[in-house]
């Protein structure tokens, strides 16, 4: 059904069919037995699909990928769509426009995306409190199933006008107004749409600033899992860092990977376009980043795996390269929900 429709959607701005899709899944959910029948078809039950990873349970390892819901708008209709967890953000303290459109493009030849969003949000306070207000009625209802079943993520970044030696003081701002309402945290140095950023994947500054978010972390009694999300264009040298600083700061676990700035073997129009490159182009690199971390650290951490997934098999084999949860988004996009379906089922 997906595929028919799909045609008309990419006849549309990239960034306005996203908010009509997503306003329409909301207004969709809102009638009577909607939200019954949207989980009859999309969602599986089943004991067999749970997972144990950082002292979470999932109730499967399909998650939606940061970006897609920045302001928490989505949880009940993600997890009405069969997935397991869901990854708000990225938010950033203040509130901010992001960068001018159009700033996300098709690269249809190349089942691929474009975007430079830029840390558009609305942010922390008021993503926080949507985020407590679906836990509210999530316990108050029996749908969607309380807070154990669906799991949420929190990922954080910095203000675009935040020089780099005062980031910290954004994500620890971050960090302490989610606390209360998210399930692990995910820190993002690694996107190429806010000038500077990636900078904090250096050795020094990202090892400052996961070890101050671990001690606040560990201060308040029940610590939460923090992630850090790295990018693909790392080389070894510097995966070797990560897996040292993973280590040395006692954090949960990595999720790989993040867009590319590569534009390697691209067939699209637009595919010059600045920004960072999500979709197939992404599906070996993301997989081969897991496998490095997952062998040369001998296992030692949680990888979610995140890149090109368009596939029950692309899954598979990030599953099989050492990721313990996956994550969709450009797939998603390009698959539609049965995606989320199929994987689990494939599972199974």
């Amino acid at each position: 059904m997906y595929k028919l429709i799909r045609p008309l959607f990419f006849q549309f701005d990239p960034e306005k069919i996203h908010h009509f899709v997503t306003e329409s899944l909301k207004r969709f959910n809102r009638f009577p037995g909607a939200a019954a029948l949207s989980r009859a078809v999309f969602s599986i039950e089943n004991l067999a699909l749970e997972r144990e990873v950082f002292g979470l349970k999932f109730k499967n390892p399909v998650g939606l990928a940061a970006g897609f819901d920045k302001n928490g708008e989505m949880m009940g209709e993600m997890a009405n769509l069969g997935f397991g967890f869901v990854e708000i953000g990225t938010v950033t303290p203040l509130p901010q426009p992001g960068n001018p459109k159009p700033r996300m493009f098709r690269l249809k030849d190349d089942e691929a995306l474009i975007n430079r969003m830029g840390f558009n949000n609305l942010g922390v306070d008021v993503v926080a409190e949507r985020i407590r207000n679906y836990r509210q009625l999530a316990f108050r209802t029996s749908h969607p199933a309380p807070r154990t079943s669906l799991v949420i993520g929190g990922n954080i970044g910095k203000n675009k006008n935040t020089p780099n030696e005062d980031a910290i003081n954004d994500y620890v701002k971050c960090f302490d107004r989610l606390y209360a309402e998210v399930d692990y945290f995910v820190v993002n140095v690694s996107s190429p749409n806010t000038p500077g950023l990636r900078e904090l994947q250096e050795k020094e500054p990202l090892k400052k600033l996961l070890q101050t978010l671990q001690q606040r972390n560990l201060k308040n009694g029940i610590s939460r899992p923090i992630l850090l999300k790295i990018a693909p264009d790392l080389t070894n040298t510097q995966l070797d860092d990560i897996i040292e600083i993973v280590k040395e700061s006692g954090i949960a676990g990595v999720i790989a990977t993040n867009t590319t700035i590569s534009r390697d073997g691209l067939t699209s129009l637009g595919k010059n376009e600045t920004g960072g490159l999500s979709g197939k182009p992404l599906t070996n690199r993301s997989t081969e980043v897991i496998r490095y971390l997952s062998e040369e650290s001998g296992k030692a951490f949680p990888i979610i795996g995140v890149g090109g997934i368009h596939s029950a098999q692309d899954a598979l084999e990030k599953l099989n390269a050492g990721a313990s949860l996956v994550q969709l988004y450009t797939g998603f996009i390009y698959e539609g929900p049965g995606l989320v379906d199929r994987i689990n089922r494939s599972l199974l």
